[in-house]
């Protein structure tokens, strides 16, 4: 894999993990997420004058994307409440780049070689050792377990769909465009009929958070996207979730959040996925 696009998918998770820490901060992450995701949409909407409608073969993808994206917000704001987020965040985050190594395989006949796949099990394990914390405090709660997982699903799943979507749209940033544009509506129509004050509040009232998280949720997707263009959509997944790693610190530096030895050694183990990803070509 080129570095290019190892530096653009790195940077999309640094990205990635800064606006789940905002929407971690938020007095509910729910409405943090909807947040970005109406600021993002705002964005590609002003960007849709120039640029051609994605072609008809990628529209299926936009559509069942949008809906799996949905869900996602919901299961991903209820994991983000249920523990600290340098725990649950590696969790959905850290099972996922297996999971779409498997989807991949089957449904975009992306066959990775040995030593990819090698990669790909020593990241997830090194994702999943950082969501673990010794201590019995630091154990996630079922609630929290079941939510998690129910996340990385929707993630691999999408992943995948926006992999093959991107792939036959005819150009990367039309489909960008488009997804942003059309997955905030279900979020958006279900905070303003069904929460209306709590969440027109929160807009008014933290405006800042909302834009930067807005845009650091749109680059960060919308570079993973353009990866998943040139390269292939299991090693781009994988790579992405390094992102676990950036959380974990800002969740120890800005959240106060057990960091620890145990997650250093976890992150030393992707950093090594991550280098193995770069020589398995």
């Amino acid at each position: 894999m080129s570095l290019t696009i190892i530096a653009l998918v790195l940077a999309a998770a640094l990205l990635h993990a800064s606006w789940n820490a905002l929407a971690k901060k938020s007095s509910d992450p729910l409405f943090g997420i909807g947040s970005f995701r109406l600021v993002c949409a705002g964005f590609a909407i002003c960007f849709i004058p120039f640029v051609d409608l994605p072609a008809k073969e990628s529209w299926w993808a936009l559509v069942t994307s949008t809906l799996i994206h949905s869900a996602y917000y919901f299961t991903a704001a209820a994991s983000l409440k249920a523990a600290d987020l340098s725990q649950v965040y590696p969790l959905y985050r850290g099972i996922s780049p297996l999971l779409v190594a498997i989807l991949s395989t089957w449904f975009a006949s992306e066959w990775l070689n040995p030593v990819q796949w090698s990669a790909v099990f020593i990241i997830t394990t090194g994702l999943l050792t950082i969501a673990w914390h010794p201590d019995i405090k630091g154990r996630l709660s079922r609630q929290a377990l079941m939510w998690g997982l129910a996340t990385s699903v929707l993630i691999a799943c999408y992943t995948v769909i926006d992999g093959l979507g991107v792939r036959v749209a005819g150009d990367p940033l039309s489909y960008i465009v488009w997804l942003f544009a059309l997955e905030a509506l279900p979020i958006s129509a279900y905070l303003f009929s069904r929460k209306r004050q709590g969440f027109t509040n929160y807009l008014s009232t933290n405006f800042t958070t909302c834009i930067a998280g807005g845009i650091a949720s749109a680059v960060a997707y919308g570079l993973v996207i353009y990866a998943m263009s040139l390269g292939a959509i299991a090693l781009v997944s994988s790579l992405r979730e390094t992102s676990v790693i950036f959380a974990a610190i800002i969740g120890s530096v800005f959240l106060r959040e057990p960091f620890g030895r145990r997650r250093v050694i976890a992150s030393a183990i992707v950093v090594l996925g991550v280098i193995i990803i770069r020589l398995a070509d």
